[in-house]
């Protein structure tokens, strides 16, 4: 795909407003997804921020579950951020009961690994593929991978302090996740990575 894409981002709750936002100003036909028949009028999904165990119940309630799983299978790209990362994730460390995942990228992710609200900091991260300055990382309870399986890449770690060394951004074929709130920066590089990667580009 080279033409320009349209982009699904789910509203079930957290930052849909703030990822419409961005992707609008790259120019990218952007849709808020609330149904399963959603699904099929986007070629790219973002599964945003917000609180991972109120969305994972959300989307089973609104029937959503099962088709993002079979639109993720099918090859639909997608980008999970913050808590978006954790719906993404195949395994979940420190989740609350009978948490259920989207799944599709091989990792194992602990939920809140950095901590509470009052943790919440901004670092400068070297993320791999987006090119240029360090990017300014907004990390609100975020989550860091754990493990990745062998078809997972490390996209990029943290870079100093007792935090150094954790994975904070990682892809998987056409699945993206970062612990952290790009659609927060004023930054929209990453977005951009995903828009190619949902075009197929990179």
């Amino acid at each position: 795909m080279t033409a320009t894409p349209t982009v699904g981002v789910l509203a079930l709750q957290g930052d849909t407003a703030e990822h419409l936002r961005v992707l609008g100003d790259l120019g990218v036909p952007a849709e808020p997804v609330l149904a399963p028949e959603d699904l099929d009028r986007v070629d790219g999904v973002v599964l945003p921020g917000g609180e991972s165990t109120t969305m994972s119940k959300l989307a089973a309630r609104y029937g959503l579950l099962e088709p993002l799983r079979k639109h993720i299978d099918g090859g639909m790209p997608a980008y999970g951020t913050c808590a978006g990362m954790i719906l993404l994730a195949d395994r979940i460390l420190d989740g609350a009961a009978e948490q259920e995942t989207v799944g599709g990228l091989d990792m194992t992710v602990r939920r809140n690994a950095f901590g509470r609200q009052s943790d919440s900091f901004e670092a400068g991260i070297d993320i791999d593929g987006i090119g240029g300055a360090p990017f300014e990382a907004v990390f609100i309870r975020a989550p860091w991978v754990e493990s990745v399986g062998d078809r997972v890449r490390v996209l990029g770690q943290t870079p100093y302090g007792e935090r150094a060394g954790r994975i904070v951004a990682v892809r998987q074929g056409g699945l993206l996740a970062t612990s952290f709130h790009p659609e927060l920066t004023g930054d929209p590089r990453i977005h951009r990575f995903f828009v190619d990667m949902v075009k197929g580009q990179v």
